[in-house]
């Protein structure tokens, strides 16, 4: 399962290639790509949306909150946002902080698009059985929202959509298949303790992992539950939802309780 991280980062690697290129001329052949360990990252972070919490947190809400058709797959467990590589050393070396990296991601090669992904990106050519998944189980693909995703974080990495996506949606029903994702289900429509849903992450991947898990909340206080971010090896993948393929993340801003919005509020 793991993706392949090897590719391009900056215009300066660019320039060095070509550079290299001139000086051995026309006949030469250019130096190696990057190996496995500078192309190396150290975790992905999972980002699934509690789907209710998002849409109740817009003030303008996007399409798949407004169509009951895009909405179903809510009513099962969370929904993907995205896969998200931490920084590549070689991202590191041309001098990108982790700050700048969380924020700008591939983006920091190739500018983000004037008027939105659906105009700028083409449509992704899946098998049509990953696109169906992908369509039930990424509401925001009617938003373009797989585009943005890819794009931001995976295009520099020379990672094939279709790896990146079916990766992504094994990882999304093996946490939806998971005691914590009935724990956030069962409580929908109730206002629960911020601790409560760590200790049910560890009693679903394992007692000391809760720091693995963030909780992002929206509105007033940071009191609706709208996302959970978990950290995942990128070296253990393979073995995800095992405790040791856990990894911690900073920790979220959610309040001391939360409202986990029901589908139907």
């Amino acid at each position: 399962m793991p993706l392949n991280a090897r590719g391009r980062w900056t215009a300066r690697l660019g320039l060095l290639l070509a550079g290299l290129l001139a000086i051995g001329g026309a006949g030469a052949q250019p130096d190696a790509p990057p190996s496995a360990s500078a192309d190396a990252f150290d975790h992905y972070t999972l980002a699934l949306t509690w789907h209710p919490g998002f849409c109740a947190s817009r003030r303008s809400p996007p399409r798949e909150c407004r169509e009951p058709r895009l909405r179903e797959a809510a009513g099962e467990g969370f929904v993907l946002h995205g896969l998200w590589p931490s920084r590549p050393e070689r991202v590191a070396e041309a001098g990108v902080s982790r700050r700048q990296w969380r924020a700008e991601g591939c983006f920091g090669e190739s500018p983000r698009p004037d008027g939105g992904f659906c105009r700028a990106h083409a449509p992704f050519e899946l098998p049509r059985a990953l696109a169906a998944r992908l369509d039930r189980a990424m509401p925001g693909r009617a938003s373009c929202l797989d585009r943005h995703e890819y794009a931001k974080h995976a295009a520099c990495l020379a990672i094939a959509p279709t790896d990146y996506f079916a990766t992504a949606l094994d990882l999304l029903a093996a946490v939806n298949a998971s005691a914590f994702a009935d724990f956030v289900v069962i409580h929908q429509g109730s206002i629960v303790a911020r601790n409560d849903l760590i200790a049910a992450f560890e009693a679903a991947f394992g007692e000391g992992r809760g720091r693995a898990l963030q909780l992002v909340c929206a509105g007033r206080g940071n009191r609706r539950l709208t996302e959970v971010r978990i950290g995942i090896r990128a070296a253990a993948l393979d073995a995800f939802p095992a405790a040791g393929s856990l990894v911690a993340l900073r920790r979220g801003r959610c309040a001391s309780r939360v409202r986990v919005t029901a589908v139907r509020d």
